[in-house]
Protein backbone atom coordinates (compact mmCIF):
# COMPACT_ATOMS: atom_id res chain seq x y z
CA UNK A 1 0.00 0.00 0.00
CA UNK A 2 1.45 3.36 -0.85
CA UNK A 3 0.22 5.89 1.31
CA UNK A 4 1.53 10.00 0.96
CA UNK A 5 1.04 11.34 4.26
CA UNK A 6 0.15 15.09 4.57
CA UNK A 7 1.78 16.74 7.58
CA UNK A 8 0.38 20.28 9.17
CA UNK A 9 2.69 22.22 11.10
CA UNK A 10 5.12 19.28 11.57
CA UNK A 11 2.52 16.95 12.41
CA UNK A 12 0.67 13.69 10.63
CA UNK A 13 -2.62 15.79 9.54
CA UNK A 14 -3.80 13.85 6.61
CA UNK A 15 -2.91 10.51 4.47
CA UNK A 16 -3.36 9.96 0.82
CA UNK A 17 -3.58 7.02 -1.24
CA UNK A 18 -4.25 5.64 -4.78
CA UNK A 19 -7.90 5.38 -5.65
CA UNK A 20 -7.43 1.41 -6.48
CA UNK A 21 -6.23 1.26 -3.22
CA UNK A 22 -9.12 2.93 -1.15
CA UNK A 23 -11.85 0.83 -3.14
CA UNK A 24 -10.26 -2.12 -2.05
CA UNK A 25 -9.95 -0.91 1.37
CA UNK A 26 -13.30 0.06 0.88
CA UNK A 27 -14.62 -3.60 -0.52
CA UNK A 28 -12.96 -5.24 2.22
CA UNK A 29 -14.94 -3.17 4.74
CA UNK A 30 -17.97 -4.45 3.69
CA UNK A 31 -17.05 -7.69 3.61
CA UNK A 32 -16.34 -7.39 7.21
CA UNK A 33 -19.30 -5.15 7.53
CA UNK A 34 -21.74 -8.51 5.80
CA UNK A 35 -20.00 -11.20 8.02
CA UNK A 36 -20.70 -9.56 11.01
CA UNK A 37 -24.48 -8.76 9.85
CA UNK A 38 -24.29 -12.59 9.04
CA UNK A 39 -23.13 -13.76 12.71
CA UNK A 40 -25.36 -11.57 14.20
CA UNK A 41 -28.00 -13.16 12.16
CA UNK A 42 -26.91 -16.40 12.87
CA UNK A 43 -27.29 -16.18 16.96
CA UNK A 44 -31.04 -15.07 16.82
CA UNK A 45 -33.18 -18.45 17.33
CA UNK A 46 -35.00 -19.19 14.62
CA UNK A 47 -38.37 -21.35 15.14
CA UNK A 48 -40.02 -24.46 12.57
CA UNK A 49 -42.84 -23.21 10.87
CA UNK A 50 -44.77 -26.09 12.86
CA UNK A 51 -43.97 -23.63 15.60
CA UNK A 52 -45.46 -21.06 13.84
CA UNK A 53 -48.38 -22.34 12.49
CA UNK A 54 -49.42 -23.91 16.16
CA UNK A 55 -49.52 -20.30 17.61
CA UNK A 56 -51.58 -19.16 14.04
CA UNK A 57 -54.25 -22.20 14.48
CA UNK A 58 -54.83 -20.64 17.94
CA UNK A 59 -52.91 -22.70 20.27
CA UNK A 60 -52.43 -21.54 23.84
CA UNK A 61 -48.85 -19.84 23.15
CA UNK A 62 -47.73 -20.94 26.96
CA UNK A 63 -48.20 -24.77 25.86
CA UNK A 64 -46.84 -23.74 22.48
CA UNK A 65 -43.90 -23.01 23.98
CA UNK A 66 -43.55 -25.14 26.72
CA UNK A 67 -43.80 -28.20 24.38
CA UNK A 68 -41.49 -26.70 21.81
CA UNK A 69 -39.05 -26.69 25.21
CA UNK A 70 -39.71 -29.97 25.54
CA UNK A 71 -40.49 -29.63 29.17
CA UNK A 72 -43.41 -30.78 31.05
CA UNK A 73 -46.09 -29.21 32.77
CA UNK A 74 -44.63 -30.16 36.14
CA UNK A 75 -41.05 -29.29 35.19
CA UNK A 76 -42.17 -25.82 34.10
CA UNK A 77 -44.30 -25.33 37.23
CA UNK A 78 -41.02 -26.02 39.09
CA UNK A 79 -38.96 -23.38 37.46
CA UNK A 80 -41.61 -21.07 37.41
CA UNK A 81 -42.48 -21.68 40.97
CA UNK A 82 -46.61 -22.88 39.97
CA UNK A 83 -48.25 -25.37 40.46
CA UNK A 84 -48.45 -28.24 37.75
CA UNK A 85 -52.35 -27.39 38.15
CA UNK A 86 -51.88 -23.53 37.77
CA UNK A 87 -50.38 -24.19 34.06
CA UNK A 88 -52.50 -26.12 33.01
CA UNK A 89 -55.27 -23.98 33.52
CA UNK A 90 -53.45 -21.15 31.90
CA UNK A 91 -53.05 -23.14 29.02
CA UNK A 92 -56.72 -24.66 28.80
CA UNK A 93 -58.12 -20.81 28.74
CA UNK A 94 -59.14 -21.33 32.48
CA UNK A 95 -57.04 -18.97 34.55
CA UNK A 96 -55.09 -15.87 33.86
CA UNK A 97 -52.00 -15.72 35.00
CA UNK A 98 -50.64 -12.61 37.01
CA UNK A 99 -48.03 -10.40 35.71
CA UNK A 100 -45.56 -11.93 37.90
CA UNK A 101 -45.79 -15.82 37.06
CA UNK A 102 -45.96 -14.28 33.06
CA UNK A 103 -42.47 -12.95 33.42
CA UNK A 104 -41.04 -16.31 35.89
CA UNK A 105 -42.55 -18.29 32.77
CA UNK A 106 -40.96 -16.29 30.15
CA UNK A 107 -37.96 -16.21 31.96
CA UNK A 108 -38.01 -20.47 32.26
CA UNK A 109 -39.09 -20.55 28.58
CA UNK A 110 -36.14 -17.90 27.75
CA UNK A 111 -39.11 -15.90 25.54
CA UNK A 112 -40.41 -12.44 25.75
CA UNK A 113 -43.48 -11.91 27.91
CA UNK A 114 -45.47 -10.97 24.91
CA UNK A 115 -44.53 -14.17 22.89
CA UNK A 116 -46.62 -15.92 25.97
CA UNK A 117 -50.17 -13.39 25.29
CA UNK A 118 -52.30 -14.44 22.67
CA UNK A 119 -56.01 -15.75 22.34
CA UNK A 120 -56.09 -19.19 23.69
CA UNK A 121 -58.93 -21.36 22.54
CA UNK A 122 -61.44 -22.15 25.73
CA UNK A 123 -61.70 -25.63 25.06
Amino acid sequence: MSVRIIELNGVPASDVLPIDEWETLLKRLKTLQDIAYAKAAMSEETFPAAFADRLLAGDAPLKVWREYRGLTLQSLAETSETTRQMLSMVENGKADPSADLMARLACALDCDMDGLHGETQRR
